[in-house]
């Protein structure tokens, strides 16, 4: 059995979709004026760990009926060295675009004079569906869960949670391993990166010397655009995913308040418990966010208090736990933010 599956369909878009996203890109105001038809590769990864190999690129096939006259959109988890095999693949097509769920449909390649290559088509993959809006009743701020138990997000806005705390104190690393342990039982979580300092999801799985070259080497700036540029793809992301975790950095900025109001819940990560303070005001006072447990990394060990909820001007953390990064998570953690994804039908 093949580990990819590239499923084909088509879709249409006419004027009025062009609202489905909100990003400042330069999407074509007359792009949707005639309507745009286009089909769409999704891809599957079947095995069950999601893995695939360079070696199955020569035994992959584009599927059949693949329309020459139009565009096609790419989608889906996988490789950027499958994607680079796809483009090549359709470059037969008349435009082919890749989809960013923080975006849209990024047009890569282009034969047609309808889209230009750089172009934003607003198509958004996985709308909620009329069943998972029903689930999605109330404000995840909001303390009290609906009847399904689950407390969800208004107008179709799934929960934002947002991983902070001080420096080296581990939140990358939980940030990481919380979204590989909800990722098969609920594929439509996404990870989103809010920080400048050149880590990534690849930088956990290599070697710390060479992760740590690479880290500085692509290691990034503050620029006026950053902290809005990544709020609003929060907000595009939990319009279509079922949750969305977000790693910021480890200083409390006045400048990562479009970060805040982008988000839900949050998280604090710290190895130092005089450090917590500050963030909870900073997250939960300033931003209005849930808090929905403290983890203490501290190699010392669990501290006293264990697992009792500690007071900060009146308000419990439902959880407040211990861990050592690069160690599983605790259940507690992994329970307490899989509740705040909706059960669908």
């Amino acid at each position: 059995m093949s580990p990819i599956r590239l499923h084909l369909r088509f879709e249409h878009l006419d004027h009025s979709d062009r609202g489905e996203l909100h990003f400042p890109c330069n999407v074509s105001g007359t792009l949707l004026e005639g309507g745009l038809s286009f089909q769409v590769i999704e891809i599957e990864l079947t095995r069950p760990d999601r893995l695939m190999f360079p070696v199955d690129l020569q035994t992959l096939k584009l599927p059949d009926h693949l329309n020459p006259r139009l565009g096609v959109v790419l989608t889906g988890r996988a490789p950027i060295w499958l994607y680079g095999w796809l483009v090549h693949e359709c470059h037969f097509t008349r435009w082919v675009a890749c989809y960013d769920p923080r975006l849209g449909a990024v047009v890569v390649s282009s034969h047609s004079p309808e889209v230009r290559v750089g172009e934003i088509i607003p198509w958004m993959e996985g709308k909620w569906k009329p069943q998972q809006l029903a689930a999605l009743d109330r404000d995840p701020r909001d303390s009290k869960p609906t009847e399904e138990g689950i407390p969800a997000p208004p107008s179709g806005l799934a929960a934002a949670v947002m991983v902070a705390g001080p420096p080296n104190s581990g939140k990358s690393r939980l940030a990481h391993a919380l979204f590989h342990a909800l990722l098969p039982e609920y594929p439509g979580i996404y990870l989103q990166r809010a920080h400048w300092d050149g880590e990534g999801n690849w930088t956990l799985d290599l070697p710390p010397e060479q992760a740590k070259a690479l880290k500085q080497r692509h290691r990034g700036r503050l620029t006026p655009e950053f902290f809005g540029f990544h709020a609003q793809a929060i907000l595009n992301l939990r319009r279509q995913k079922s949750l969305v975790i977000v790693d910021v950095g480890g200083q409390v900025d006045p400048h990562k308040q479009p970060l805040l109001e982008a988000c839900s819940h949050y998280v604090l990560v710290s190895r130092d418990p005089e450090a917590i303070p500050p963030w909870r005001e900073f997250c939960q006072d300033r931003g209005n966010l849930r808090g929905l447990a403290i983890l203490h990394t501290s190699p010392q060990g669990p501290l006293p208090v264990g697992h009792q909820p500690v007071r900060f001007s009146g308000t419990e953390f439902p959880l407040q736990l211990h861990w050592i990064p690069g160690t599983a998570l605790p259940e507690e953690l992994v329970q307490a933010v899989r509740r705040l994804i909706p059960r669908m039908n």
